[in-house]
């Protein structure tokens, strides 16, 4: 809860708020029971306080990866990227509105980033996981469909907070945008 920089609390209701399933163990020196009430319906999974035992705190983060591994089994449908609301089913993104079709490229990578948000993903992990053994594509080919998305998706596409490049890499999904991750 208390980091430098940014508060723990700030970065988890930024998670929240992009509906991230990543699973959140509050570990902090702060024992009130208003705190603890508090992280908890931010969207904590667990919340420990100091001092604690290494068992415990093992055996709490190895029930949480169990439940995330349960909840990870169903697929993906429906998300929300800042104001995007994205269905994967009917290939849609809905942004104040206004609703666009997702192609299956399109929806098969939103999907990969948000599997991986806040994490860069390569354009080489984009061809194996997109495109498959269907490969007579280039890396370029990724950066477009990136574009296209970016066109859908983001609030300005030219100056992007959600689909951001990784130079040299490929891309990665900033949950909260602007870097929260």
């Amino acid at each position: 809860l208390m980091l430098p920089g940014r508060g723990g609390l700030e970065i988890l209701r930024a998670l929240r708020a992009a509906s991230l399933a990543t699973p959140v163990l509050l570990l902090t020196a702060r024992g009130e029971e208003h705190d603890k009430v508090l992280g908890l319906e931010l969207g904590a999974d667990d919340y420990v306080t100091k001092p604690f035992g290494i068992r415990e705190l093992v055996a709490r983060v190895r029930a949480m990866l169990r439940r995330t591994a349960l909840t990870e089994s169903v697929p993906l449908r429906q998300f929300r990227i800042g104001a995007a609301e994205i269905d994967l089913e009917a290939f849609q993104v809905e942004v104040d509105g206004q609703v666009q079709r997702l192609s299956k490229k399109e929806a098969a990578m939103l999907a990969l980033l948000f599997r991986n948000a806040g994490k860069a993903v390569s354009r080489s992990a984009f061809l194996d996981e997109v495109w498959g053994s269907d490969r007579f594509v280039s890396t370029r080919t990724v950066d477009t469909h990136v574009l296209n998305l970016r066109q859908k998706i983001e609030p300005d596409p030219a100056a992007p907070v959600f689909l951001v490049t990784v130079h040299g890499i490929g891309y990665r999904l900033e949950p909260g945008g602007g870097g929260c991750a």
